[in-house]
């Protein structure tokens, strides 16, 4: 049987799915998982400094944490303990491992292994025609990096991903680089999760990120939890909603699968929660089919408008849709052509249920709709997103206590990455603010995103690939094409701290640079630093490391970034790398210049807790082509499969985070053992003639004819809705067609792929 330990898969075993979420349990395996990485001692020592204020910021999902006063002295969940400690693992890879074993052997290894090797300790290169990575020195490292970007034909073919892991500081560093360099192509993690979150609300509030707090979720009447699990993907959203539900709000979680932290919660942190029942969190439960929550909202705003007319001046706000809002009359127009067919053909679900949500908004003064992937990875994502602004700005839901939309985002800085400038679109006015401050002209013209880099790798565009965490490979759509195109580049960078499958996807030459981790003590020349992240809410707050680093060869994030620039830019523009290397604090400095909303960075966040940016939204501020909220019309659209097929949304495992498996469990869907499953309704495999633990194939469907096939899944019956599929990520992200994306946004399509099953083999 395999655990920890990153052996391979043994024997799938399933046992009914989980009714509850965290309790005693999710103690007991985050603490085997953090024992089985390191010591005790350094167990401890990262579990009593996780999520406090002057401790280190967990580098797991986005949510925020409380005030300083009332945080627990535990404040972190199952997934944050076990991903904190996977970091602070006492594993080791040195220059022995790489002698040991080729490139073309770790290629054909599991994520969990690579991931369980350890911390990588010294920069290590693939040159030209070998099959090993060999150690190199980092002045010869960064030599090599620099001749490649100068020997480029335009600054245009080289390529600056970064994932959410990124501090604020080296995000700002690594911005500011590229377009010194001469390029916005800075491709980021949020291309391919919130993209279209981003694209729904700049267009319609003038803002690209949630208008709640932590205390709004606690005060609000109503809360949606809307194509997302927080019982794996952010835990301690599982805390709120439990405040929510003791201050005597409701909660209506709407998914296409049963997920057991929406059902109840025991708090292992309270009695309650463990010798207790915990709480119930969802009020009502909408099991919704993939890609239906736009004929959802559409269904409750035209619900909403109905009961108006009903009681003229008693269900919408008419004086907030009247001082703060655009085209509501085309809106409202447009919402009463909908009809009742399409609404139950699009979610599957009864117009009593719908109507019994509409009740529990009518008695709600206060309404939040929170969301995740389930809703920005769809093609008719951003509409979707529009049309839940339209259903909060009817009855005034934004810019008061309780109320707002609140896109929850899955990585520790993903939003801080953003907010210091990592975006292939940033406006001119950030653009202009980079020039008055450094004194160069940063490019105009729009960089590449994620799906638009890896067309430009495939063709030839673009030729160097420099990625500053994450796993490109692993958490890009049409993984063959993907590392096709990798493969095309003279040269692939990634700046580190484990080993992951993109290193094993090389240029020409590849070079694996190791970096510290969040939990890692940071001294440079001025002193121990410490960096900054932006949580989902838009709290800022800093974050010190407290472990030495796992080997002396370690450079911080900042300093490589820093020498790269240096080795490649020169003297012009005269920007100080050394100072900013030295010290952290001058980097915040020039932040606070560039960056809105961050004046006098360095003092703010010294404060316990650091401090919350302002959203213009909350304050009557829109900043939209029209100058006020924007009502908008959606077109009605759903998804399809045609007979004998399915559709299938890729998700997290419970032992997972992001595209690394811990161990190859799914503890609360009752899947053990085995990742190369697929979750089908028991109705729809008798229909489709496959029985329950069929070894099968799975093969998406799309219209440019090249098969794309996942082998070797076997089929578990699972209360799904009909007509669906679930499997896990990154396994599946084969299946998804590099030109399957959102409209709008371009992101990729990973909820709601057309396939179909095979006998394994045929």
């Amino acid at each position: 049987m395999s655990g920890f330990d990153g052996s391979s898969e043994d024997e799938l075993s399933v046992t009914p799915p989980k009714t509850w979420a965290a309790g005693v349990p999710a103690v007991a395996h985050a603490l085997e998982y953090s024992l089985s990485q390191t010591s005790p001692r350094r167990t401890m020592l990262t579990l009593l400094n996780v999520n406090q204020a002057k401790g280190i910021d967990c580098p797991g999902c986005a949510w925020p944490e409380p005030g300083p006063k009332q945080r627990h002295l535990n404040e972190y969940c199952e997934n944050g303990a076990k991903h904190i400690n996977d970091e602070a693992t006492t594993r080791r890879i040195t220059a022995d491992f790489f002698r040991e074993h080729p490139v073309s052997e770790l290629a054909g290894r599991t994520d969990q292994w690579l991931n369980h090797q350890g911390r990588l300790t010294e920069p290590v290169v693939k040159r030209p025609g070998s099959d090993h990575y060999e150690p190199i020195g980092w002045d010869a490292a960064f030599d090599l990096l620099a001749t490649e970007l100068k020997a480029l034909d335009s600054p245009d073919e080289a390529l600056f991903y970064t994932s959410g892991r990124l501090n604020n500081e080296a995000a700002f560093l690594l911005q500011l680089f590229a377009r010194a360099f001469g390029t916005n192509n800075l491709p980021d993690c949020s291309n391919m999760c919130h993209e279209s979150s981003g694209s729904a609300m700049q267009e319609t509030l003038g803002v690209g990120k949630g208008t709640v707090s932590l205390d709004d979720i606690h005060r609000a009447d109503l809360v949606f939890v809307v194509g997302q699990n927080p019982g794996t993907n952010h835990p301690r959203m599982l805390s709120a909603l439990e405040e929510t539900k003791r201050n005597g709000g409701q909660v209506v979680a709407v998914n296409p699968l049963p997920e057991a932290g929406l059902f109840r919660f025991k708090n292992p942190q309270k009695a309650r929660g463990v010798i207790g029942r915990g709480t119930a969190i969802a009020d009502q439960f909408l099991q919704i089919r993939p890609g239906g929550d736009l004929a959802l909202f559409k269904a409750l705003n035209l619900l909403l408008l109905q009961a108006e007319d009903a009681a003229p001046g008693t269900v919408l706000d008419h004086d907030y849709i009247r001082e703060n809002t655009s085209g509501f009359a085309e809106f409202a127009a447009q919402a009463r052509e909908l009809s009742w067919e399409q609404v139950h053909a699009a979610t599957g679900l009864t117009r009593e249920e719908i109507e019994q949500v509409r009740d529990r908004v009518l008695a709600s003064k206060s309404v939040i709709v929170c969301w995740a992937m389930g809703l920005t990875q769809q093609k008719h994502g951003v509409p979707t997103i529009r049309e839940v602004v339209n259903f909060l700005l009817l009855r005034g839901n934004f810019g008061k206590p309780g109320a707002g939309a609140c896109p929850v985002r899955g990585h520790s800085n993903v939003q801080g990455d953003r907010t210091m400038g990592v975006w292939e679109r940033m406006p001119q006015s950030f653009l202009d603010a980079l020039e008055r401050e450094f004194g160069f002209t940063p490019p105009a013209e729009h960089g590449l995103d994620s799906v638009d880099s890896i067309r430009a790798m495939l063709d030839g565009r673009a030729k160097f690939f420099l990625g500053v965490a994450g796993n490109f490979v692993r958490a890009a759509p049409d993984s063959e094409l993907t590392e096709r195109a990798m493969r095309r580049c003279r040269l692939t960078a990634h700046i580190s701290t484990k080993l992951n499958r993109s290193h094993t996807v090389c240029g020409e030459t590849a070079l694996i640079l190791p970096t510290l981790g969040r939990s890692d003590r940071d001294v440079q020349a001025g002193g121990e630093q410490f960096i900054t992240v932006e949580d989902s809410m838009s709290a800022v707050h800093a974050s010190r490391g407290r472990l030495e680093p796992a080997s002396d060869a370690l450079l911080s994030e900042v300093a490589i970034i820093g020498r790269l620039a240096r080795r490649t830019l020169g003297a012009n523009p005269a920007i100080p790398w050394e100072e900013f290397e030295a010290d952290y604090g001058t980097i915040r400095d020039r932040i606070s210049r560039v960056v809105p909303d961050f004046e006098d960075f360095n003092a703010r966040v010294a404060e316990p807790g650091g401090f919350a940016l302002p959203n213009p939204v909350n304050s009557g501020e829109f900043r939209t082509a029209t100058g006020k909220a924007m009502f908008t019309t959606n077109d009605f659209e759903m998804l399809t499969a045609p007979p004998g097929h399915l559709l299938l949304q890729s998700l997290r495992s419970h032992d997972q985070w992001n595209t690394i498996p811990y161990a190859p469990n799914d503890r609360y869907r009752g899947i053990h053992n085995a990742r190369r499953v697929v979750l089908v309704n028991p109705e729809d495999l008798a229909e489709l003639g496959f029985a329950d633990r069929a070894e099968v194939d799975l093969v998406s469907v799309w219209h440019d004819g090249v098969e794309r096939r996942a082998r070797d899944f076997r089929v578990v019956g699972y209360p799904t809705t009909r007509g669906s599929a679930a499997a896990y990520y990154p396994e599946t992200n084969v299946l998804v067609p590099l030109d399957s994306v959102a409209d709008i946004s371009n992101t990729p399509t990973s909820k709601g792929i057309v396939v179909r099953l095979e006998p394994a083999g045929a």
